[in-house]
């Protein structure tokens, strides 16, 4: 089964072409509520405070950032489509739940289930798709991911926007998310498959060093995942307040239900199409300067939503907002990608994933008390200088090279890829002397001293494992001396003595 398995976007083009289109049922879940729930607040339940009214950004937030961390960290062990099935199953009742309020409290409820669903349902496909397409397509195989998910937040958060406007706020916008919930698990039971065993083939070879403690280094302590987490958190810190401020502004320039559609839907949905090109170019050009720059066009934007009123200067202030936000949102993830090894990839997404949804929570609370205290207008720029702030950490802190290798490539590691007849060649660099004494079944003998002058023997188009005794010494130098003459090379943890399970 393992020697059919291969990397990449096209060999594996009709799973991921199913799992984008289940992301995009992901994200209209999403849509459904973004541009009504505001003025579902005013007209059914009476509320006007804007704390009040951001709270079910806050019970969706905490959830779903809780619920993405116990996605990475469960799905090595339950397995990726399971979470995702799991995940639709409680994204089901929620339309249904929401259409029946009669108190807010139900509307809070079923955002804590929709949390739920989407810390399941996206976090599940993202990690997914990151299985398939191996090293060189993820950041494409991200800017289709989220393209997918929020140009779908865009289309159906337009779509509720003009139902609600034309037949009214409850119930026919909700009837949306009754069809997404049952498209979107209808197509995950008939058709997805887990992509466990795919991880489990790009962790042969794979040298990234694995961290002593995820949750610790992505939150705190290494610079590249650390820095991002901290971007990922500021991004939907803002996006909590656009989510529920920028509606409530809308309202109060006396906007209609459909033209606050058009114009908050233009935000996810540049966000998502431009991820089409952005997604691809973080796999070309610097991440950090991407990040940097998504950023800072982002605050930008939103210090001068409070200075416009006309409905074209708002359009062209939710397009800046998308494409800010497109040059980060797909290179968040590759970046945390490219920096972790495969076995903890999926716990490290879902802590970075935990604390750039624990946004939305943080961004609503701050946003919802600020605005009753000092104004909308005040919660808005407050909101802008903050992601500016973010810009600046990303421009100070990252560091220019992501990824970190291992030294060294682990023996059973080398042992499993030459089981599953991977292209090796092992060097014993040692002198012949020492060779004769033991040395690993079919390894090579060229002394460090003739490595040079012997390349012959080597072929480029196999991973040359170096080797000595006890590892880190000679095999280290030959393993570097062979990287500067173009060869894919590592030296052997442990070296000889621990292949042969030699105590010296």
């Amino acid at each position: 089964m393992t020697n059919i398995i291969k990397h990449g976007l096209k060999e594996n083009w009709k799973q991921f072409t199913i799992l984008v289109i289940i992301n995009a049922f992901v994200g209209g879940m999403v849509g459904m509520e973004r541009t009504i729930i505001p003025k579902f607040a005013e007209i059914e339940f009476g509320i006007a405070s804007k704390t009040a009214i951001l709270s079910f950004i806050t019970a969706f937030g905490i959830t779903k950032a809780l619920t993405n961390y116990f996605t990475g960290k469960l799905a090595n062990r339950f397995g990726r489509r399971n979470l995702l099935l799991f995940g639709w199953i409680l994204a089901l009742p929620i339309p249904f739940i929401l259409i029946n309020a009669t108190i807010w409290n139900w509307v809070i409820f079923a955002n804590i289930l929709l949390g739920m669903s989407q810390g399941l349902t996206w976090s599940s496909t993202v990690v997914m798709k990151i299985d398939l397409v191996g090293n060189k397509d993820r950041g494409l195989a991200m800017g289709l991911n989220e393209f997918a998910g929020y140009f779908a937040v865009g289309l159906v958060a337009f779509l509720s926007g003009f139902i609600a406007e034309k037949y009214g706020i409850t119930p026919y916008p909700f009837y949306l998310g009754i069809i997404i919930s049952i498209l979107g698990l209808i197509l995950t039971i008939l058709f997805v498959k887990d992509t466990t065993a795919f991880v489990n083939k790009e962790n042969i070879t794979n040298q990234t060093e694995k961290l002593n403690n995820v949750f610790i280094e992505t939150t705190f302590k290494n610079k590249t995942l650390s820095t991002v987490t901290q971007a990922g958190l500021v991004n939907n810190l803002n996006d909590g307040m656009i989510w529920g401020l920028f509606p409530i502004a809308l309202l109060s320039l006396n906007y209609n239900s459909q033209d606050i559609g058009v114009i908050t839907a233009i935000y996810p949905t540049v966000w998502g199409f431009g991820q089409l090109i952005t997604g691809k170019m973080s796999d070309v050009y610097s991440k950090k300067k991407m990040l940097f720059w998504g950023m800072l066009v982002q605050g930008i934007a939103i210090l001068f939503i409070p200075f416009f009123k006309e409905f074209y200067q708002l359009a062209i202030i939710s397009t800046l907002l998308g494409l800010g936000t497109a040059l980060v949102y797909p290179t968040f993830l590759s970046a945390i990608a490219q920096a972790t090894n495969p076995n903890q990839r999926a716990e490290s997404i879902g802590t970075f994933r935990l604390w750039r949804d624990l946004g939305y929570a943080i961004g609503a609370i701050i946003s919802g008390i600020t605005a009753d205290l000092f104004g909308v207008n005040y919660a808005i720029v407050l909101i802008g200088c903050i992601t500016i702030l973010s810009s600046i950490i990303i421009e100070i802190r990252m560091p220019k090279k992501i990824k970190l290798e291992k030294e060294c490539i682990e023996v059973d590691d080398v042992k499993l890829a030459l089981e599953q007849n991977k292209k090796i060649q092992i060097i014993d660099v040692r002198s012949k002397e020492e060779f004769k004494i033991n040395h690993i079944p079919n390894a090579i003998n060229i002394a460090l001293t003739e490595l040079q002058f012997q390349l012959n023997l080597l072929n480029k188009d196999y991973q040359i494992i170096t080797v000595c005794g006890n590892g880190g010494g000679r095999s280290s130098e030959a393993a570097k001396i062979l990287k500067e003459l173009g060869f894919k090379a590592h030296w052997l943890c442990g070296g000889t003595n621990k292949w042969l399970n030699i105590n010296k």
